[in-house]
């Protein structure tokens, strides 16, 4: 398989380089262990994983002579590294030794298919040594060669009326995902899916989570897809699924914390946590074309038969695209859905915050041409955010790049590669 570039690139050189060790994290397949092994020279790093099951069970069998046998004139790759839990408070003890000696720069580089705050352990040993960056499927800017990120573009290029030509929609959605099946054209997707999902269910669900029965995982999924951008009611879902409050919450984390989802808080003013306009989050996957597979529906099938259900997938498409393009960024953002009164209409669908509170709004549209009308949401927005409020997009499938007021414009989709 062909190396493409991935635009997390530059930041994890860097912060592998300053930092005592990098948790580089995100859902399995996504092209961590391709990234790590193409970062460096193969003569300044070692490489290993504990996909391996020889390593694994050295690691496991005398975890102290694993960690202290490692080369020390090398970054140390760790993939997997959640696989062996007794390996983590070792790493700690090597990273302290190596920085009494002024040696405490680019030791370890670890790679998880866990969000580092589902493996309490590991993110207890390594606080203040460790720095974490995600990693997750192809964007379209990537799948595309382009190393631009429209995330950096809308917050800080002044913007020009621009003609693009007309995009291949589905074909868009079908190539911004896992790098196996985007870069093989030939594969049976929906056999890649399954084999995909039962590996998470049969090893991270039960080694990783101790879950007893992860067959309701796939169920909660199947559940959670049909509410893809709307307010998440929980006990709906419970009710459905026949899990209890418990039950649920643990396989919903679970969820998240492996990468198969993730969830947007309400946008509440800054200080005022308990001030949010609704307190429902809302649920979105990693992948759009894994919540097609969910769905049991096929993209094209929807796009020419079933607009209303395709806007939720578009909708779910850019959500991700924006957690891509944050995810490489210097600052930290924020990524939250604005709804100031349930029902009234006037909710965006995402609100993207840095940490001094200026805030752009992203609204999307399954249309190819759009009017006044479709605005007015931003236009709640900026009142109600007032001057932190900095821009507004309606992103859409037409062609034309164009301003719609003062600081709202109308972007086709294609301006997230192009």
């Amino acid at each position: 398989m062909n190396f493409t570039h991935r635009i997390l690139a530059n930041k994890l050189e860097n912060t592998t380089k300053t930092f005592s060790a990098v948790y580089l994290d995100g859902p399995r397949q996504c092209g961590k262990s391709t990234l790590v092994q193409n970062l460096l020279p193969a003569d300044k790093t070692n490489y290993m994983t504990f996909d391996s099951n020889i390593i694994r069970t050295s690691a496991k069998k005398d975890p102290e002579a694993f960690i202290f046998g490692l080369p020390k004139d090398r970054l140390n790759i760790i993939d997997e590294v959640q696989r062996v839990p007794s390996i983590h408070l070792l790493i700690k003890k090597t990273i302290d030794e190596k920085r009494l000696k002024g040696q405490g720069k680019a030791l370890f580089l670890l790679t998880g298919s866990a969000n580092i705050f589902g493996l309490p352990n590991l993110a207890k040993a390594m606080v203040g040594r460790m720095a974490l960056l995600n990693l997750f499927p192809f964007s379209t800017a990537e799948i595309n060669n382009s190393k631009a990120n429209f995330m950096e573009k809308l917050w800080n290029n002044n913007l020009t009326i621009k003609n693009y030509k007309h995009a291949n929609l589905i074909e868009t959605i079908k190539s911004a995902t896992f790098p196996e099946i985007a870069l093989n054209k030939n594969i049976d997707r929906g056999v890649w899916m399954d084999s995909y999902i039962d590996t998470i269910l049969e090893r991270d669900a039960a080694e990783f989570a101790k879950i007893r029965k992860p067959e309701l995982i796939l169920q909660l999924l199947a559940s959670l897809s049909c509410r893809v951008g709307s307010l998440l009611n929980n006990d709906n879902v419970m009710n459905e699924t026949g899990l209890n409050q418990i039950t649920y919450e643990k396989y919903k984390t679970f969820c998240n914390n492996v990468y198969l989802t993730f969830e947007l808080q309400p946008w509440a003013k800054p200080n005022k946590l308990n001030k949010r306009f609704v307190k429902s989050k809302k649920i979105y996957f990693t992948d759009a074309n894994f919540l097609c597979f969910l769905l049991r529906r096929d993209i094209n099938d929807l796009y020419k038969n079933d607009p209303s259900q395709m806007g939720h997938i578009f909708e779910n498409f850019i959500a991700a695209e924006i957690i891509k393009s944050i995810s490489p960024l210097p600052d930290k953002y924020y990524v939250s859905h604005f709804n100031p009164v349930r029902g009234d209409g006037k909710e965006t669908d995402f609100i993207i915050e840095k940490d001094n509170g200026e805030t752009i709004a992203i609204e999307v549209k399954l249309d190819s041409s759009l009017n006044e009308k479709d605005f007015k949401n931003l236009e709640t927005c900026k009142n109600i955010i007032g001057a932190k409020f900095k821009k507004g997009f309606v992103l859409y499938t037409g062609t034309d790049l164009v301003p719609f007021g003062e600081n709202f414009w109308a972007v086709p989709v294609n301006f997230l590669w192009e």
